[in-house]
């Protein structure tokens, strides 16, 4: 699907032009364009990013292939900007999608397969006539860029919430298989993120510093604004990856201690039946003339030593605090 913008001093003008209008609206230096390409279909992605805006074939073919790093790309007429948004399902899963961006003096070019809901609110407010005024295409970047940075606080909410339960859990030893799985479950969504967020930085960094002609000196605040907006999200994400590493010791330290404490009651089990064993075995010999078993009371003897023997080894494993 096809959805444009246009923008004449800062404000919005036209929307979902037809593509002889578009042309127009491109040769039109006093105009802002914004194209959004939603799962277009190939016809649509040649339309516009081959035919009408010519960009490098290597853009093109970056932009619809899916890549699991964010890049920036100059080329000097225009950035090339693939980036990551992320989102939580309703089934409580980690989302990421990815949102390629083609930024010119004028123009601004965004391709993603999935909805992104930052760009669907951005939309939903110039349609309706409440959104920002677009000067230039850095600044529409920039706010595209600063849904994306914010969708980041929900998801770093949900997974710290969730290390949360897990240390609780963790600590009162209770629902070992469930803490597992939540425990492999937050390593993988904090794996992703980190992956998707750390190369973002510096993307974002490089306009930030204004390494392109294409940013404009008032715009660099508010990259830098975007820029420690991420920063912020990484050194949570690095605080709930020590939280998750101090949960998994707890885990596996308190596993281990479990499985000691089942070694240490089968050991004194099999201590405490040591003397009928030897007892038991002696007298299980074939000798001829063993006096101990021609005495009257010669049983019930070596029974009470074989029970006295097993209460002193109870006793002393009591008093050793093996169980």
């Amino acid at each position: 699907m096809i959805e444009s913008f246009v923008f004449s001093e800062g404000r919005p003008v036209s929307h979902n032009l037809e593509m002889e209008a578009l042309r127009l609206a491109r040769a039109d230096k006093g105009l802002i364009l914004w194209i959004d390409l939603t799962n277009p279909t190939p016809e649509e992605t040649k339309s516009i990013l081959e035919i009408l805006f010519e960009f490098h074939p290597l853009a093109i073919e970056d932009c619809v292939t899916l890549s699991e790093l964010p890049k920036i790309e100059d080329y000097e007429d225009y950035l090339f900007m693939i980036v990551h948004s992320v989102d939580i399902t309703a089934e409580k899963t980690l989302k990421i999608s990815e949102l390629n961006l083609f930024m010119g003096k004028e123009f601004l070019v965004t391709y993603h397969r999935e909805p992104i809901p930052g760009i669907s609110v951005l939309k939903d407010r110039l349609v309706k006539g409440t959104g920002q005024q677009a000067r230039g295409a850095d600044r529409l970047t920039h706010q595209i860029l600063d849904h994306v940075a914010d969708s980041y606080l929900p998801v770093v909410e949900a997974l710290t919430e969730d290390m949360e339960q897990v240390e609780e859990k963790a600590l009162s030893g209770m629902g070992k298989e469930d803490l597992s799985k939540r425990i492999l479950r937050a390593r993988r969504r904090l794996s992703s993120l980190r992956q998707a967020l750390r190369p973002q930085r510096e993307v974002i960094s490089r306009l930030a510093r204004g390494e392109s002609k294409l940013i404009r000196a008032l715009m660099l605040p508010y990259f830098r604004d975007v820029q420690d907006a991420l920063t912020r999200v990484d050194e949570r994400l690095q605080g709930c990856n020590d939280r998750m590493m101090v949960a998994f010791d707890v885990y596996t330290n308190r596993s281990a201690h479990e499985a000691n404490e089942g070694i240490k009651v089968l050991t004194a089990l099999t201590a405490v039946t040591i003397p009928p064993v030897v007892v038991g075995s002696w007298y299980g010999m074939n000798f001829r003339h063993m006096p101990e078993l021609d005495h009257p009371h010669g049983y019930w003897m070596l029974m009470a030593i074989t029970l006295s023997l097993m209460i002193g080894m109870g006793l002393w494993l009591k008093f050793k605090r093996w169980f």
